[in-house]
Formats: structure tokens, C-alpha cells, sequence
């Protein structure tokens, strides 16, 4: 392999992962609130509102339902928009926070589940609020849920943005469809599939060692 493809795969892993871990964080910044919303306007939960419960519902499973090659195409002059471009891994960043939100509040919403109702029932006849709950409860003690979900959705988001190659969405996804696919060299296919493995089980390695840590039912 010359210098010239090697620079290309690394300015491709760069991007990967600049596409990747900016869209998880911004992806969850919007996906956890709208889980807890979920969550605690459910039938069950501590603050139930059927309307809203049904609404942010709706909404969570439109986006999802929708393959996100098409919605990335959909929303493209939404894109432009917001970045001024539709082309670029800085570009490809604006589709993927809106393909992996409603799926980050699912996976919070999950989350969310598995905490003892016990926890929350002893928090209100402390006489905590509906705020302190949340914050201090539910999310503490969901915490290595979370870290689970992160990184399955890390992976989920590698893959979506790898399906942006085809539109030239920037990183390995745009390498393979361009070099593997295009001009028929299998030797780049089979490299950036390789990577993409490795990159994944880098972040599944360091996502089981954080759960190792902070989970108390492993102690």
C-alpha cells in the first residue's frame, strides 16, 4: 500500500470517528430528555400526561421508521441549512443526530425500566420532586444501562454513517463505495470492513470495561 492510500484510510478513520462520536454526544444530548420524557409520562410513570406521552410516541417512531439512507436524503436542504452543505462528514453529522436520537431515547426509555420501583417509591416519601428523581434517581441508577446502550448505539450510528458513503458523506463508508464498489477494488472493500469491525469492537471493549466499573451488582 503507497503513501497516498495510506494517507486516505487514515484521513478516513478520522472522520469515521469525528462523524461517529460527535453525532452519539449530540444525538444524546436530545435523546435523553425526550427517553425521560417518555419515560415519565408513561401510564406509570411519575409524571403521566397520555398526550404528551402519545405525541413524543409518534414522533420517536416516524423518524425510526424511516431507512436512513432516505431520510438522509429527505432532509438534505434542512442540512444545508444548518452546515451551509450536504456533502462531507461534517455534513453527514446533521442526518445521523436526527436518525440516532429517537433510537437514543429508546434505549434511554429502556433504560429507565429496569430501575427498582422501589428506589423511586422510597425518593417520594423522602419528599424528593419530580426534578430530583430524575436527576438524582432514575438516571444514577440506570447508569450502567446507559453505558450498554451507548454503546450499542455508538455501533448503530458507525453503521449509518458508513451508508453515507454513497452520497459522499465523508470517512471509510465514502472509501469503499468509491474504491471497493465503484472501481472494483476488493482489497479496499475488504479494509474498510475491517476497520469499521475494528473500530467497533475498540468501543464495545471500552463500553464492557466502563459497565465493569460502575455497576454495583458487579461488586
Amino acid at each position: 500500500m503507497n503513501s497516498q492510500l495510506t494517507q486516505l484510510i487514515l484521513n478516513g478513520i478520522r472522520e469515521t470517528l469525528y462523524m461517529t462520536l460527535v453525532s452519539t454526544g449530540v444525538a444524546y444530548i436530545f435523546g435523553i430528555p425526550l427517553g425521560v420524557l417518555v419515560f415519565i409520562t408513561d401510564k406509570n410513570g411519575i409524571c403521566k400526561n397520555r398526550i404528551i406521552n402519545a405525541l413524543a410516541g409518534i414522533i420517536i417512531n416516524i423518524i425510526r421508521s424511516i431507512p436512513f439512507l432516505i431520510l438522509l436524503v429527505a432532509i438534505m436542504p434542512f442540512t444545508r441549512l444548518v452546515v451551509g452543505t450536504t456533502i462531507g462528514s461534517t455534513a453527514t453529522i446533521v442526518p445521523l443526530v436526527v436518525a440516532a436520537t429517537p433510537f437514543v431515547a429508546r434505549m434511554v426509555e429502556s433504560s429507565l425500566r429496569e430501575v427498582d420501583e422501589g428506589v423511586v417509591e422510597a425518593a417520594k416519601a423522602m419528599g424528593a420532586s419530580r426534578m430530583q428523581i430524575i436527576v438524582k434517581v432514575l438516571l444514577p441508577e440506570a447508569r450502567p444501562s446507559l453505558m450498554v446502550g451507548a454503546t450499542i448505539a455508538i455501533a448503530t450510528i458507525l453503521g449509518y454513517s458508513a451508508m453515507a458513503g454513497f452520497v459522499g458523506g465523508g470517512g471509510l463508508g465514502t472509501i469503499a463505495i468509491n474504491y471497493g464498489y465503484y472501481r472494483y477494488q476488493g482489497d479496499m472493500m475488504l479494509i474498510t470492513v475491517a476497520l469499521l469491525v475494528v473500530i467497533v469492537q475498540f468501543f464495545q471493549e471500552i463500553g464492557v470495561r466502563l459497565v465493569n466499573r460502575i455497576d454495583k451488582r458487579l461488586k
